[in-house]
């Protein structure tokens, strides 16, 4: 299977209310690529973000990773491929021990011994947790939490990041840590967020959804330069881009 492209065609999903949350949803991101995806709430993006690694699957369209469906038969490669994030860390973080929860993965796909010793203290190196490994998850705070469930996804070496409103509830310090984090991931990666100032520090590419459909697609500054656009889709531009509030200086 190749990883280096994930595909997303004519995406719908219908939930079980009759709420259309998704309607004829396409775009790709190809190897590399850093995509945030944005929208009010109830655009439909952690619906979305749910189906490219098969925990929905869709009612029509399709997700492809390397050109391969996601669809059950493949839904074991797709969730090692693609690492999800969730927005909240307590839906990821389930066992006694910090370091229990970053090797559960790699158990999984094998691994044993110093070689699983090695690939959980990497993963909470890349996040600087190497310090949590003994302690509870449900003792630690919320940034520590956040980064300890991106090590759990890291230690499975995953191609494609995607994380569901990353910076949500993290102070000013956690949250730029985490941006320093997405950074230096080479991989592809794709990210919902409410943080605007973060999209634009962290992702080249933004795609925008309003009722579950996709309003625009292209580079992140000129999507948050259509105040127009914005506007419609009841957004705002990043905090960065608008200038002193007091003075009317500023911004880009």
């Amino acid at each position: 299977m190749s990883h280096h492209i994930l595909e997303i065609e004519h995406l719908r999903h219908v939930y079980p209310d009759g709420t259309e949350a998704l309607r004829d949803v396409s775009f790709s991101v190809r190897h590399g690529e850093s995509v945030a995806v944005i929208g009010a709430n109830g655009a439909g993006k952690s619906t979305l973000l749910a189906h490219l690694n098969g925990h929905l699957l869709p009612h029509s369209g399709e997700v492809r990773i390397g050109h391969v469906p996601v669809d059950r038969s493949t839904l074991q490669e797709a969730r090692r491929t693609v690492g999800m994030v969730f927005h909240d860390p307590d839906d990821q973080l389930f066992m006694p021990t910090v370091y229990e929860d970053v090797a559960f993965g790699p158990m999984n796909l094998g691994l044993t011994g110093d070689e699983l010793k090695r690939c959980v203290a990497q993963a909470l190196r890349r996040v600087d947790a190497e310090h949590l490994a003994g302690k509870a998850p449900y003792h630690l705070s919320a940034g520590e939490k956040r980064r300890v469930a991106i090590a759990t996804v890291l230690s499975m070496s995953p191609d494609i990041l995607v994380m569901d409103e990353p910076t949500n509830g993290l102070d000013p310090y956690a949250r730029r840590q985490l941006i320093g984090l997405l950074k230096d991931f080479r991989h592809s990666k794709i990210v919902t967020s409410h943080d605007l100032d973060m999209v634009l520090e962290v992702c080249e590419r933004t795609v925008v959804l309003s009722q579950g459909v996709v309003r625009a697609d292209g580079p992140t500054l000129e999507i948050f330069r259509d105040e127009a656009l914005l506007r419609e889709c009841r957004l705002e531009m990043p905090l960065s881009m608008q200038g002193c509030p007091v003075c009317g200086t500023g911004g880009r």
